[in-house]
C-alpha cells in the first residue's frame, strides 16, 4: 500500500502561533469525535480539549461540520506520509506494498480515532469521505499501472487492484491492529480501541503472501477463451 503525497502546507494563518492554535484545535476534535461521535460533540468540547477559548475557535474554522471536513482532510494528509515515507527507497513494487502497509498499519495504531471518524463521515459528510479515499487511490492507482507496465506485476487490472488492496489494509488494521489480540484489553465498545497494537508478524507474512500471488499471477491457458 503506498500513495502519493502532497505536500502539508497549513492553511492561513501561517504565525507561527496560529499553526500551533490550529494543530491543537484539530488534534483536539481528533479525540472528541472519536471519544463521542459527531452528533454529541461540540464547539464546546473541542476548545475545551484544545485549551483556547470559543472566539480563537472561529477564527480558523467556520463550523463543526468545516473542522470535520478539516480533521478527515488532515487525517488523509497524515496517513498517506506515514505510508510514503514507509514505502521510500523500494526497490519493486512488492517491497513498496510492504513498506506502505507498515506505514498504514503503524499510523493506525498511533491514531485508531481514524477509523470511527472516516466511517462517520460517510453520513456527516460523504464528499469529505470520497476524497479521502480518491486521494489515496489515484496515485495508488499509477503506481501499480507502472509497475504493471514494467513487467514486475501480472495480468490485473490497476484500478480493481488499487481499491482491493484499501480493503485489505482496512480491514486487516482493523482486526489486529485497532482490535488487537484477546486479552489485550480492547474492547468492541471502545470507541479508541484500547487494545491497538502492532499487526502480529505471522499476520502480515500471510497478507503479503496473498498479495504477492494477487499482484504478480499470470492468466491461466485457457483463460478468456
Amino acid at each position: 500500500m503506498s500513495a502519493a503525497v502532497e505536500p502539508v502546507q497549513p492553511p492561513k494563518p501561517l504565525t507561527a502561533r496560529g499553526i500551533r492554535t490550529r494543530a491543537a484545535i484539530l488534534e483536539a476534535a481528533e479525540q472528541v469525535f472519536a471519544e463521542l461521535g459527531y452528533t454529541e460533540a461540540s464547539i464546546v468540547r473541542i476548545t475545551e480539549r484544545a485549551g483556547v477559548a470559543q472566539g480563537t475557535f472561529y477564527l480558523y474554522f467556520e463550523s463543526k461540520l468545516q473542522v470535520f471536513d478539516e480533521l478527515v482532510a488532515d487525517l488523509n494528509r497524515r496517513v498517506r506520509h506515514a505510508m510514503s515515507e514507509a514505502s521510500a527507497g523500494a526497490a519493486t513494487r512488492l517491497e513498496s506494498e510492504r513498506g506502505g502497509f507498515r506505514g498504514f498499519f503503524a499510523f493506525t495504531a498511533a491514531h485508531p480515532a481514524l477509523y470511527r471518524i472516516i466511517r462517520e463521515a460517510e453520513w456527516v459528510s460523504p464528499r469529505a469521505l470520497r476524497s479521502h479515499y480518491m486521494n489515496i487511490v489515484d496515485g495508488y492507482i499509477d503506481g501499480l499501472r507502472t509497475a504493471k507496465d514494467a513487467g514486475e506485476l501480472g495480468d490485473i487490472d490497476p484500478t480493481v487492484a488499487a481499491w482491493a488492496l484499501m480493503g485489505i489494509g482496512e480491514m486487516i488494521g482493523m482486526r489486529w491492529v485497532l482490535w488487537g489480540e484477546q486479552g489485550s484489553g480492547g474492547s468492541a465498545a471502545d470507541p479508541l480501541a484500547s487494545g491497538t497494537t502492532e499487526i502480529p508478524e505471522s499476520v502480515f507474512d500471510e497478507m503479503m503472501r496473498f498479495i504477492d500471488r494477487a499482484l504478480t499471477s499470470r492468466p491461466r491457458a485457457g483463460d478468456g477463451e
